[in-house]
């Protein structure tokens, strides 16, 4: 009897505990820097924890050549709390995914097909760039401007895995061209001529 009494406490703490190995997102409230509030635990199913949505290929007729397929935590509520998500990468010969960051989380790009040219900018301005091919991975430090761009003559896929649920995404060109950012401010900052900057924000739509 004894023995019961003492692992009574024991086995209603671990009951209780189950509860809170994981907090599915509830997509219906408002997102925070902690992350989105729990779906109540007698409402989550299996469905909660699969996510199809990177199976199928993301167009590439576009400006860039290229799509991106996130499975964030607004796609994916299951990675609500879990400090992890994905991405597929569909690069069309010729195509690029811009110099972007991701200030919330360091990336592992893992290539399953074709060619792509992967590499990032240090803080110190070190430029440390790779020629990867399928099976091979490349890590992107969390904050650091980086980029893919294809270089086969066939279409390359890559996924990456990020270091968060919901690890942002800044393209440094659509935050300068495709913005209301004024064109004086960006000649001033960037030395670009203002011709190119006029040329720039027609093609991505910005304005200013």
């Amino acid at each position: 009897m004894f023995h019961i009494f003492f692992l009574l406490p024991l086995l209603l703490s671990t009951s209780y505990a189950s509860v809170n190995d994981f907090c599915v997102a509830d997509l219906k409230s408002p997102d925070s820097p902690a992350g989105y509030p729990c779906k109540p635990p007698a409402k989550v199913t299996t469905h909660d924890f699969v996510y199809a949505g990177l199976a199928a290929e993301g167009s590439t007729s576009n400006i860039i050549n290229a799509a991106v397929t996130p499975a964030f935590v607004a796609q994916f509520p299951g990675l609500n709390g879990l400090g992890l998500s994905a991405a597929r990468l569909d690069i069309a010969p010729g195509g690029v995914i811009p110099l972007h960051t991701h200030p919330g989380a360091s990336e592992l790009l893992i290539v399953t097909e074709g060619l792509v040219t992967v590499g990032f900018i240090a803080s110190d301005n070190s430029v440390y760039v790779k020629k990867l091919s399928k099976g091979q991975l490349f890590i992107l430090p969390q904050g650091l401007l980086h980029f893919q761009l294809s270089y086969g003559k066939s279409k390359a896929v890559a996924y990456a895995v990020f270091s968060s649920s919901n690890p942002g995404l800044q393209i440094l060109d659509f935050a300068l061209f495709a913005s209301n950012f004024s064109s004086s401010l960006i000649t001033q900052t960037t030395f670009l001529d203002p011709e190119q900057v006029k040329k720039l924000k027609s093609v991505l739509g910005g304005s200013g």
